[in-house]
């Protein structure tokens, strides 16, 4: 028997189901062994992203991000997937023709998404009357497709959609007007005194299936036992009360004024940029904070500082919102390769953070460069699927190499996963390189280095206080970096 017909008929034969790694994890383990899935390393803390049943011989899973579950669905690399029904409208947004098939609410993981904006003693508004508030209303959200479409269906005359990473909840009112976040069924008020204006979708965990698989008999059990292990309950997904009216601040970006507004980073890099304000003699209060505050004190005559994902540094500080920002070198250069004009400018190397940029293929791909990969690829008719966080990264990477027909799956994190079933090459960043060779892969290229480094806009508007501030602050941070 030819291989090639041999993977086609072990590919016809199996089934893959995408599963969630997260918030959902638990009550899905949970659901999944009342099926009778036989997934027992699927659980909290487990490091396995690849499982096989233990008592369905065909069915294999992989744990992937939620987000990144329903496009895995939708481009036929696996027949279910086990997500968040707001991941899977924010693909359909965007994408409505797309291959997912919603199946079933799950009955666990409920919560909505609410348009949210901050509380203020002047005019109040509800969800149907955002359309008559004054101005190009700028809506910042995780969720820009579905925050797009709601904008339209409100009939909003002008309006800015900013993608987020996450966080959104912290850009209202100085940094955007809106914002579009998750919460609870029903709630009213959230962090940083801003308040629902309404609930725009709610969403519980959901089976979904790609359409072209979707008759076939042995999805059709799967689905089955799973409907029998469900707990007993209604859906989560009734439709959303009104929202009472909500006194808003809505206020004009104050890019003009004196303060000067500084974005730190969340995660990992919080500890050394704590270090380092500490050596330039700047002191700020809950930065990290145990309770997630977004809003530091930071003790300098007329900075404030929020607390942001460094992937969305770039282009807030280009839209004029930030006016300096810590983030990383990479993400830097995944703006200015999709913005080339854009005003964002490296003003200070920080020294921390360092990592490469690598391209990484399995252990056993026959290559050992970039060239080796441009002949393999040359040799076969597929096209190359390149998974990446650093979507502009590799597609400029695959273009600039001759990679032939190319793809670019974008990630939202656990990228070594996807090698080799979900891609064939992977853009990762690595520091040290032993996370890549543990998972059996190997670095085949190195693109560049990153480190953090403090950035700042071309086209910033400042007047002379607001100038020496910046300055100050900006030069006090060199120093930092120059003594350590």
């Amino acid at each position: 028997m030819p291989m090639g017909f041999w993977r086609w008929w072990v590919a016809e034969m199996s089934l893959k189901i995408a599963l969630p790694k997260g918030r959902l994890m638990a009550e899905t383990a949970a659901l999944l062994n009342r099926a009778g899935w036989g997934l027992a390393e699927y659980r909290e803390k487990s490091r396995l992203y690849r499982l096989r049943s233990e008592t369905m011989p065909r069915l294999s899973a992989k744990v992937f991000h939620e987000r990144d579950i329903p496009i895995q669905v939708a481009i036929g690399n696996y027949d279910l997937g086990i997500c968040g029904l707001d991941w899977v409208e924010e693909l359909l947004a965007k994408y409505p023709s797309s291959a997912v098939e919603k199946v079933r609410d799950l009955g666990y993981g409920a919560g909505a998404l609410h348009l949210v904006a901050s509380k203020a003693n002047g005019a109040t508004a509800s969800l149907d009357e955002v359309s008559s508030l004054a101005g190009g209303l700028r809506i910042a959200s995780e969720y820009p497709n579905l925050a797009e479409s709601l904008a339209l269906d409100l009939r909003l005359r002008r309006f800015s959609v900013f993608p987020l990473w996450g966080g959104a909840e912290v850009y209202p009112p100085e940094s955007a007007d809106l914002a579009l976040v998750p919460g609870r069924v029903g709630q009213s008020l959230f962090d940083y005194e801003l308040a629902s204006l309404g609930e725009v979708q709610r969403y519980a965990a959901f089976l979904i299936v790609n359409k072209d698989r979707r008759q076939g008999k042995d999805i059709r059990e799967l689905v089955s036992s799973l409907e029998a292990a469900l707990a007993p309950g209604g859906s989560f997904l009734a439709a959303p009360e009104a929202a009472e009216p909500v006194a808003l601040d809505i206020r004009p970006g104050d890019g003009d004024g004196d303060t000067v507004r500084l974005a730190l980073p969340d995660g990992h890099q919080q500890q050394p940029t704590l270090d380092l304000l500490h050596r330039a003699g700047i002191e700020i209060s809950d930065y990290p904070s145990p309770r997630g505050n977004r809003r530091p004190l930071i003790k300098l005559d007329g900075v404030t500082a929020k607390v942001i994902r460094p992937q969305d540094m770039p282009l807030q500080v280009a839209n004029g919102n930030f006016d300096l920002a810590v983030t990383g070198r990479d993400w830097l250069r995944e703006h200015l390769y999709q913005f080339p004009s854009s005003p964002a400018v490296e003003l200070v190397d920080l020294g921390f953070g360092r990592v490469r940029i690598v391209a990484v293929v399995t252990q056993d791909t026959v290559v050992s460069d970039v060239y080796g990969l441009r002949q393999l690829i040359a040799e076969r008719p597929k096209s190359l699927r390149v998974a990446s966080e650093y979507v502009n990264i590799a597609d400029k990477y695959a273009r600039d190499n001759h990679l032939g027909g190319y793809r670019v799956v974008p990630t939202w994190g656990a990228t070594e996963a996807f090698l080799p079933e979900d891609a064939d090459l992977l853009i990762e960043n690595t520091q040290t390189g032993r996370t890549i060779a543990k998972h059996n892969l190997k670095i085949i290229d190195t693109l560049g280095e990153s480190s953090a480094c403090l950035i700042g806009s071309r086209r910033g508007k400042a007047g002379p206080a607001k100038r020496a501030r910046m300055d100050s602050l900006i030069n006090s941070l060199r120093l930092a970096v120059e003594d350590a």
